[in-house]
């Protein structure tokens, strides 16, 4: 070993936790060794321990007074001690030859040397990769001229988290991880980012498809559609605002379950009735469900109980309603129906969402839009196609679109949908498990806060815990890791920790990585732009990595502004006036008629 670069010795051993006392002979704590410049004592930096035929590698969590064991603190003349420097160190793997692995099968013991690890002991440390399942990602903080790469097989079936405040170069991360995939040129891989912003379709364009509300067809966006009728009960529900009481839910709930039934005969799908419930799903008009709950409110009676005094027929087709002769004044005719549930203010509430342009994703969906009977051309097999079959390995799902006061329902449908698929095809060729999916989550603490029980949150703890036995893996984007739920965190199997300011943010991480590397997170504020500490199953070794900087970075969602106010304001009354019309008819743009 070379005497060049032993730095110290143990001088106690406690655990996994190693302290070292450094060595008079140090005369600087950045010695020149072969021409390279070397630091002593970073915080994250390694160090080595031979012993025989294998190397002891530890990392650096602390050093200085707080290093000194307790024993030594209370001896009374403390200048006895030749020297003052400490620091201890974590154990974290062997080298054995030329192999690096993970854990250690010994311990050292007291007085055993101490050496730096060389650039040469790093190539072993961070090489050994298959190059068939890992993919490269950034370079090495401490030496750049080493690759960082991650382990593309426990990153997507262990689940994975990527971390970081605003501006600490989060998307950039996903960018580049989406990326090193993209240009692995697998014959059939499957990525799904659901995005709310819309902050990846500058990414990859050649690698992903792009699904979007309002879609650019020019630039070859695709448009979204999420089918009502694949909305479970409950979700469907909450799209309009109610106060439904039990029994108004419950009748609600039955007529929507007899409308399914209707709908799978019409449309001949192979199910058994038994087996259909209001969340089961299959397509129905709404329109003609919206029509017949809002006529059966509205009639009235001659005194046979039994005529019905209508004056003019609707059309469900255009959501209008039949109009019956206004009810009586005490005992006289017409009657009221005396069987009405009292949902009128419900159903006019679905009456305007259903023309409500802004929810058109739902419930003007092209071919998967059911007729008065049901009937529809596509079914949800289209639509998962579409979306997990196609041919290019990423699909982006832009929900910017989407209202924000349904985002949470919305983003949860569409995972509940997918998982769903997946499981109940999990034996099949398209299955999980023949065909792993890597499913992004971008914003993740958007619509999945800690402690609710949303669709959403449900949906993706599930993931978090069974989607592996699936081949169903997860990443989890966001800035306010302390938002989200802590039982998915803890499923997270890597963690990628970006730049983070704020402390509660912090204590999160702390929670979900291993107990003697926690001293790293309060790096996380020092950090530069792009820069990320990197731990868990998907790397060999905790590292601090710098990010490449794509050069079609994803793009932020807010305007330039000084950029917008620099330009000549021509605005006119009218435009102001179209303003208005859009608004009060609840259009985004202008419509053909």
């Amino acid at each position: 070993m070379n005497k060049q670069t032993e730095v110290g010795e143990i001088i106690s051993v406690s655990g996994n936790i190693i302290t070292v006392q450094l060595s008079d002979a140090i005369k600087s704590n950045m010695p020149v060794i072969n021409g390279i410049v070397y630091r002593i004592g970073q915080i994250g930096s390694f160090l080595k321990i031979p012993l025989g035929y294998c190397n002891l590698y530890g990392i650096v969590t602390q050093i200085g007074a707080a290093a000194i064991p307790e024993k030594l603190k209370m001896e009374e003349d403390f200048s006895k001690l030749s020297n003052r420097q400490f620091l201890n160190i974590a154990l974290i793997g062997e080298q054995s030859g030329r192999k690096f692995e993970r854990g250690v099968s010994q311990s050292p013991t007291t007085g055993d040397k101490v050496h730096l690890v060389t650039i040469d002991d790093l190539e072993i440390i961070y090489g050994g990769y298959n190059e068939a399942n890992s993919i490269t990602v950034g370079n090495i903080s401490i030496s750049e001229s080493l690759n960082a790469k991650l382990d593309l097989d426990k990153l997507v079936s262990r689940h994975c988290a990527i971390l970081g405040s605003t501006g600490s170069g989060k998307s950039n991360a996903v960018g580049v991880l989406l990326k090193a995939i993209a240009d692995k040129n697998f014959k059939s891989s499957r990525i799904l980012v659901i995005d709310p912003h819309g902050e990846y379709n500058s990414v990859l364009k050649d690698k992903s498809i792009i699904y979007k509300i309002r879609a650019d067809k020019k630039n070859g966006e695709r448009e979204l559609y999420i089918p009502f009728w694949a909305l479970p009960f409950e979700e469907l529900v909450s799209l309009f605002p109610n106060n439904l009481i039990d029994t108004q839910r419950d009748y609600i709930r039955a007529e929507i379950e007899k409308a399914k039934k209707e709908s799978a005969l019409v449309n001949k799908i192979e199910i058994e009735q038994e087996l259909i419930t209001a969340d089961t799903p299959l397509p129905f008009s709404i329109k003609k469900l919206w029509f017949e709950l809002d006529d059966f409110e509205r009639q009235t009676f001659k005194k046979d109980k039994i005529t019905k005094c209508l004056m003019k027929q609707g059309d469900p087709n255009i959501l209008m309603s039949n109009e019956y002769e206004p009810c009586g004044i005490g005992s006289s005719e017409p009657y009221q129906n005396n069987s009405r549930k009292g949902i009128l203010g419900f159903l006019d509430n679905v009456k305007l969402k259903l023309k409500d342009s802004t929810y058109n994703f739902l419930f003007d969906v092209d071919d998967y839009s059911p007729d008065l009977y049901g009937k529809t051309n596509k079914d949800i097999s289209n639509l998962l196609y579409e979306w997990l079959g196609g041919k290019k390995p990423i699909t982006i799902l832009d929900l910017s679109g989407i209202p924000a006061d349904i985002m949470t329902s919305i983003s949860g449908t569409l995972l509940k949908i997918i998982y769903d698929a997946l499981f109940w095809g999990q034996n099949l060729p398209n299955g999980g498990k023949e065909q792993p999916l890597f499913i992004v989550l971008e914003e993740a603490h958007n619509y999945l806060k800690a402690g609710e029980k949303s669709i959403s949150s449900k949906t993706v703890q599930t993931i978090a815990k069974e989607g592996r036995k699936y081949g169903v893996g997860l990443v989890l984007v966001t800035q306010r890791p302390s938002e989200l739920d802590e039982t998915v965190l803890s499923q997270c199997g890597t963690i990628i920790a970006l730049r983070m300011n704020n402390a509660k943010d912090r204590s999160f991480i702390r929670s979900a990585i291993q107990d003697e590397l926690q001293t790293m997170v309060d790096l996380l504020p020092s950090l530069r732009t792009g820069e990320g500490v990197i731990s868990g199953e998907g790397v060999k070794i905790p590292s601090r990595v710098q990010f490449y900087k794509l050069v079609d970075a994803p793009k932020g969602v807010d305007p330039k502004v000084s950029e917008k106010w620099n330009k000549e304001n021509n605005i006119t009354l009218d435009q102001y006036k179209q303003l208005l019309s859009f608004w009060r008819n609840k259009k985004l743009k202008e419509e053909k008629i």
